[in-house]
């Protein structure tokens, strides 16, 4: 299986940055850290060797950008505002450099994306903010409100940057098009306790006439022993 490390200077970070790569053609699908995850978080978890036959076969590009929540949400060493902002930072870092490398590398014109826990946060809010950019996204026990990090300070960019806030009240039928065109996958379990947030978040979107599938999986918790099997499985739904 190709396996590929990158590393350069990123100019909407303004510092250098790195990604994984695995395959050299296929389906690209973005794949979003964890919390204080790493590029190589999915390597590590057993996310990429559980699809190795798919990667070897070129049905599948996997794309793993580097995670700069400890500088944007998790940054409780400044206000705010400066987490929302440097958490945009890192949007643009993966619109206009990975993604744009991500298509050119496998001649498509738009990604999927996916995340655990809050990587599934990243994949929900890219997905929605941007529905010209990607074509899919599935979670797992994804987590979506960002609110728990800004200790009641909000502005416009925490509510833009909010799925179950903004979601709500998005009318814009340039959106909400692209939106229901998407295949989208929300994975959690009867034990996870992420499941309230994707409750919320599958009623959300059939409120706006979104189709998805809400897949509850029983004697299911949130960790890596269940994402690994989701992570298959949503995958091979998505190569159909």
């Amino acid at each position: 299986m190709e396996e590929n490390y990158h590393q350069w200077f990123s100019l909407p970070l303004q510092r250098e940055f790195e990604m994984l790569t695995f395959g050299s053609s296929g389906l690209p699908l973005i794949v979003f850290p964890t919390s204080g995850g790493r590029y190589y978080e999915a390597k590590d978890r057993g996310l990429i060797n559980s699809v190795s036959d798919l990667i070897r076969s070129g049905s599948l590009m996997i794309f793993c950008p580097d995670s700069v929540n400890n500088e944007s949400w998790y940054n409780y060493n400044v206000h705010p505002s400066e987490r929302v902002k440097r958490h945009i930072d890192f949007e643009k870092a993966i619109l206009n450099e990975v993604i744009e490398y991500a298509l050119h590398q496998t001649d498509n014109n738009k990604v999927i994306v996916c995340g655990s826990s809050f990587g599934g946060y990243h994949a929900v809010n890219l997905a929605f903010r941007h529905p010209d950019k990607v074509s899919g996204l599935f979670t797992m026990g994804g987590a979506y409100d960002i609110k728990r990090f800004i200790f009641g300070y909000y502005d416009d960019n925490c509510y833009f940057n909010n799925p179950p806030d903004y979601l709500p009240n998005l009318n814009d039928n340039w959106y909400l098009s692209r939106m229901r065109s998407m295949k989208i996958i929300l994975g959690t379990g009867d034990a996870d306790f992420c499941l309230p947030e994707n409750l919320r978040l599958s009623e959300i979107l059939k409120s706006k006439n979104v189709d998805h599938k809400l897949d509850v999986r029983a004697f299911t918790g949130h960790d890596w022993q269940w994402w690994k099997k989701m992570f298959r499985d949503y995958i091979s739904l998505f190569l159909d």
